[in-house]
């Protein structure tokens, strides 16, 4: 199956990380399907891609934070764009730094498990049936390593939430071990951001949507965490598909 006969739904497609897997999908021949519930972010991730590839791009109004809501746009998007072949799930914020705990309120905290593990849930049991019994299709989860350690004081609520979508991620690859289509995880242990706003320990957006993109494309593994840790890694996974 070609490229071209391949769409890539790209959950978080309007966010920083998200904008780059897009670009580089698009760049490869994939139509690409993105979903948010913001249609100003849509139209700046239009304006983002070049001209020649608009086209490939199907952009939706939509929810996939509630259960209802990732339904209906699942629904509407089949009906729109027929079938998904693969999903990626990039799905987050590019920063939180509210404060150490005890400054914080329980809503708060409700807040970023809802963006970070609670919307990741529920797109998943939306879209996953959608492709998990295709040999051809793909299933990555973009996660990264401050689920591991507190990147710097006042940052705990953002390693709570980044934990619950490594464990989550964890827990798909081991209680489907036998799905026919690619289910991987991409885990970035180094900040993500944009080429003009870089800085030591980040890595260009670009870059790991390069990267990303390899991995759907080629389709050389499967119940995988995939590691970088330095733009050598994302380069190796660029041009193997594998690290």
């Amino acid at each position: 199956m070609s490229t071209s006969q391949r769409l890539v739904l790209v959950l978080g497609g309007a966010g920083t990380v998200g904008s780059g897997i897009v670009k580089s999908l698009l760049e490869k021949g994939f139509q690409v399907a993105v979903i948010s519930r913001d249609n100003s972010r849509l139209e700046k991730l239009v304006n983002f891609v070049a001209v020649q590839y608009r086209e490939s791009l199907h952009t939706m109004v939509g929810d996939v934070g509630s259960e209802q809501g990732a339904q209906e746009a699942a629904s509407a998007l089949v009906s729109r764009v027929g079938k998904v072949t693969d999903v990626v799930s990039s799905l987050g914020f590019s920063w939180w730094q509210g404060g150490p705990p005890h400054t914080q309120s329980l809503q708060e905290l409700q807040r970023v498990l809802d963006i970070l593990l609670l919307s990741t849930f529920t797109s998943w049991k939306a879209f996953f049936p959608l492709i998990k019994d295709n040999p051809n299709g793909t299933y990555t989860f973009i996660t990264g390593g401050a689920g591991e350690r507190l990147l710097m004081p006042g940052t705990g609520f953002l390693t709570l939430g980044a934990a619950g979508a490594l464990a989550f991620s964890q827990v798909v690859r081991e209680e489907y071990p036998d799905v026919p289509c690619k289910l991987n995880e991409v885990k970035v242990n180094m900040g993500v951001a944009p080429p003009e706003r870089l800085g030591p320990g980040y890595v260009s957006h670009l870059e790991v949507g390069e990267a990303v993109a390899s991995l759907v494309e080629k389709r050389r593994v499967s119940h995988t965490v995939l590691c970088a840790n330095s733009t050598t890694d994302l380069k190796t996974l660029i041009l193997e598909g594998k690290l």
